[in-house]
């Protein structure tokens, strides 16, 4: 699934080509996704784009009249192609752009949207609902420690909550914890403050470095086959059940949390 970084990176790979360009028309070949995709999105056509935004995993194509929002879901790809490129497989929505440019999403699993915001419009409730971005001021350690102290459920669980912070996934969840050196299963309420305000900074700069890295390793999205490439990173825990943990050599454990593989290292995570 892609995470916050992947859909950063997804953000800058598109931008260049959409932004101050005409959408000339919208295509779409199926409109279940995860939700139905709405007639309003036709809105858009022969307007500008005027920005290319992200909020947690949802990409805003902004115009004057409204935002085309995007979600990846679980398998979802976005590649700029031409418009006359031959349509495979799950490619559900086309944006054409007036200078025969296109964005093109493919989404094999159908649990990603293309939705709609007016300009007139409140915002949308799943959007409204959102936690602050990580990598802003709202967000720190401080703000973990205050929200985390009713609460029972393990810590991994808590952080991953898009009402206490957005975008730390799976994967971040299972980094930033040890590299915080706090054992995943712990109730969120008994972590101290301290641990988490080391947490609120190394949650911050996992992100940072994940989305520096795609930048410089991502994979045109206009290339041949249409894949962006998502980028491989070094991953300290997350799937090395069974492997040598990096700094003690002990074996890494994995569990379940929250329906989530959760890996974790006994000696070096408390």
């Amino acid at each position: 699934m892609p995470e916050l970084p992947e859909v950063e990176v997804s953000r800058l790979g598109i931008s260049p080509h959409l932004i101050g360009q005409h959408i000339e028309q919208i295509i779409v070949r199926h409109k279940q996704l995860r939700w139905l995709v709405p007639d309003d999105v036709h809105l858009a056509e022969g307007h500008k784009v005027n920005h290319v935004r992200r909020r947690a995993k949802y990409l805003f194509i902004d115009t004057d009249v409204g935002s085309i929002i995007l979600h990846l879901g679980m398998s979802g790809k976005l590649r700029i192609v031409n418009s006359e490129t031959p349509v495979i497989k799950h490619d559900h929505v086309d944006i054409v752009l007036t200078n025969g440019v296109c964005l093109r999403f493919n989404d094999a699993r159908r649990f990603g949207a293309c939705l709609w915001q007016s300009v007139n419009d409140p915002e949308i409730g799943m959007i409204a609902a959102l936690g602050p971005e990580p990598l802003t001021s709202d967000f720190d350690g401080q703000r973990l420690y205050d929200l985390s102290r009713t609460k029972s459920v393990p810590v991994k669980n808590f952080i991953m909550d898009n009402k206490v912070v957005v975008g730390v996934g799976n994967i971040y969840a299972n980094e930033s914890l040890f590299i915080a050196g706090i054992d995943p299963r712990k109730a969120a309420k008994k972590v101290s403050k301290k641990s988490y305000l080391e947490l609120g900074d190394i949650i911050k700069q996992v992100l940072a470095k994940a989305i520096e890295q795609g930048g410089t390793t991502l994979k045109d999205f206009t290339q041949a086959d249409g894949n962006p490439g998502y980028f491989a990173q070094h991953l300290r825990v997350y799937g090395r059940k069974g492997q040598a943990c990096e700094v003690c050599d002990s074996e890494i454990q994995s569990v379940t949390l929250g329906q989530r593989n959760t890996f974790f290292c006994e000696q070096c995570q408390k």
